[in-house]
C-alpha cells in the first residue's frame, strides 16, 4: 500500500479531549475517527488491527471447539421480559418501533442465543454445545471515555456454553481461561487470571486484567503464582502473602480485556430449557458466558505500548509488517533509482506475504515522515535513501529500539521475511 493512496492520515496535533494515549494516537494517526463520545469509525489502518485482533480470538474459539454464529443486535423486548431483565440493565438502548412496539440494542446475548440452542438441542447426545459471535455491542455509559476502553458501540466475541454437568461446565470453564491466555499472548499483552464477582448470577467469575497505570480497575497481584484479586473481592491488600503461594501481594492498575462467568440455570430456566441427561433424568440446562471485547484489547494494547513519538504495534495485530520510507532526493538519475529500488522491494514483499506500508509522499520531509512512523507505530521501518543506495543497502529499525543498522539490498527481502516470521514476544520492548 503507498501511503499517498491511503484513505486517512495523520495529524499533528492531538485531539483536544484525549484522556488516554489510545483516545490520543489512534485519532492522530489516522486509526479512527471520532463521531462521538465513545462512538467510532474504524479507518483502514485501524480496522486492519481490529480485524486481526478479532481473527486471533476466532481461531482460539474454534480450537475449544467453539462454532461461530451471527446474532441480530436489534432485539424485541419479549426475550428480556422473559428474563425479568428489561428494566434491570441501565446501560441498554431502549427505542420504539412501529405500532410502539418495544426494541433494544444488544448489550448482551444471553437473551437470544439461549431459546436459540433449545430450538435445535433435542438429545443429551447434542450436548455440550459452545456457540461464539464476534458483533457489535451498545451500552448507554453514562460516561464514555479512554478511547476504546469505555465505548457506546465496541467490538465484542461472546461465547455461550450449554452442559448438562456442573462438572462439565467447570472442565469447558478452565479450557476457555487457557485459550484466553494463548490470546493475550498472540496479541501482544500480558493478562492476569483474576478472581471476580460473580455479579448478578452467583458464582464466583474471572477476569483477565491487563496491568498499566492508566488502568481504570485496581488489583492485587501475586507475581509467584501469577493470580490477582478485584479490589471488588480481594481478602488481601498490598503487602500481603498471598494464600495460595504466600508470596507477596501488589496493589496495581489495570485494565480488564476479558471475563469468563458460570451462568448456572438463570437463563435456560427463564426459557423452560430442560433436557433429560444419559440416565433420563430431566434438569435445567447449565451456562457459561465468555467474553472479549477485539476493540477494547485494542486500545489496550495501545495503553501499554506506546511512547512519546506514538504507537508500538506487536507484530501480531500491527496494520502492517514493514514501514517503507523514501528520502527524496533533487538529482533526477538518483531519485529514480531510489524509487525503482523501493518498488521493487515493495513488490517482492507483497507477493511473498508482507504487509508494506510504503511512505512514497514526495512532497514531506525526511523527518515528518520518520515523525509519521513513529506515530502509526508499525515494527519495522525501512529506509531507501540516497545514503543507503551508496552502501547498496536500505537502513533497518525497529519501532522500540532506537539504533538504526544497514542490511544488503540484496539480502533484504529475506532478512525482513525471516523477522516478521518469527515468533513474537511480548517481552521485546
Amino acid at each position: 500500500m503507498r501511503y499517498s493512496n491511503l484513505f486517512g492520515k495523520t495529524n499533528k496535533n492531538a485531539p483536544h479531549d484525549a484522556d488516554s494515549a489510545n483516545a490520543k494516537y489512534l485519532v492522530q494517526a489516522g486509526f479512527v475517527n471520532q463521531l462521538a463520545a465513545g462512538i467510532y469509525t474504524y479507518l483502514p489502518l485501524g480496522y486492519r488491527v481490529l480485524t486481526k485482533i478479532q481473527q486471533i480470538v476466532r481461531e482460539e474459539m474454534n480450537a475449544i471447539g467453539g462454532q461461530e454464529v451471527y446474532m441480530p443486535a436489534l432485539h424485541p423486548r419479549e426475550p428480556w421480559e422473559a428474563t425479568g431483565r428489561w428494566d434491570e440493565i441501565d446501560v441498554m438502548f431502549h427505542l420504539k418501533g412501529h405500532s410502539d412496539k418495544d426494541y433494544a440494542l444488544g448489550s448482551t446475548h444471553e437473551e437470544i442465543i439461549t431459546p436459540i440452542v433449545k430450538q435445535f438441542a433435542h438429545s443429551y447426545k447434542d450436548f455440550p454445545i459452545f456457540v461464539y459471535q464476534i458483533q457489535d455491542k451498545f451500552r448507554n455509559e453514562a460516561r464514555a471515555k479512554s478511547g476504546l476502553l469505555r465505548g457506546r458501540e465496541f467490538s465484542m466475541k461472546d461465547l455461550y456454553s450449554f452442559h448438562l454437568s456442573e462438572e462439565n461446565r467447570a472442565e469447558f470453564y478452565e479450557k476457555v481461561a487457557d485459550a484466553y491466555r494463548k490470546v493475550f499472548k498472540r496479541c501482544g499483552i500480558k493478562a492476569i487470571y483474576t478472581e471476580a464477582s460473580g455479579g448478578t448470577f452467583g458464582d464466583a467469575s474471572h477476569e483477565f486484567q491487563t496491568p498499566t497505570e492508566s488502568g481504570e480497575d485496581i488489583i492485587f497481584y501475586c507475581e509467584s503464582c501469577d493470580y490477582a484479586w478485584n479490589k471488588e473481592v480481594s481478602q488481601v491488600k498490598d503487602g500481603d502473602l498471598c494464600p495460595k503461594c504466600e508470596g507477596i501481594v501488589k496493589e496495581m492498575k489495570a485494565i480488564e480485556v476479558g471475563n469468563i462467568f458460570p451462568l448456572g440455570t438463570k437463563f435456560s430456566e427463564a426459557v423452560g430449557f430442560t433436557m433429560q441427561d444419559e440416565n433420563g433424568t430431566e434438569q435445567a440446562v447449565i451456562m457459561g458466558s465468555y467474553g472479549i471485547g477485539p476493540s477494547r484489547v485494542m486500545g489496550a494494547i495501545v495503553e501499554v505500548s506506546h511512547d512519546e513519538r506514538g504507537m508500538i504495534w506487536p507484530k501480531t495485530v500491527a496494520p502492517y509488517h514493514v514501514h517503507l520510507v523514501t528520502v527524496n532526493t533533487k538529482d533526477e538519475t538518483r531519485q529514480q533509482r531510489i524509487v525503482d529500488e523501493a518498488e521493487s522491494l515493495h513488490d517482492d514483499l507483497t507477493q511473498a506475504g508482507v504487509e508494506v506500508l510504503w511512505d512514497d509522499r514526495g512532497n514531506k520531509s525526511p523527518g515528518e515522515k520518520f515523525a509519521d512512523a513513529d506515530l502509526i507505530g508499525i515494527p519495522l521501518r525501512i529506509v531507501i535513501s540516497e545514503k543507503t543506495l551508496a552502501e547498496d543497502s536500505i537502513e533497518w529499525k525497529e519501532r522500540y529500539e532506537k539504533d538504526a543498522k544497514l542490511v544488503k539490498l540484496i539480502d533484504a527481502k529475506e532478512e525482513i521475511q525471516s523477522y516478521v516470521n518469527e515468533p513474537y514476544e511480548t517481552t521485546s520492548h
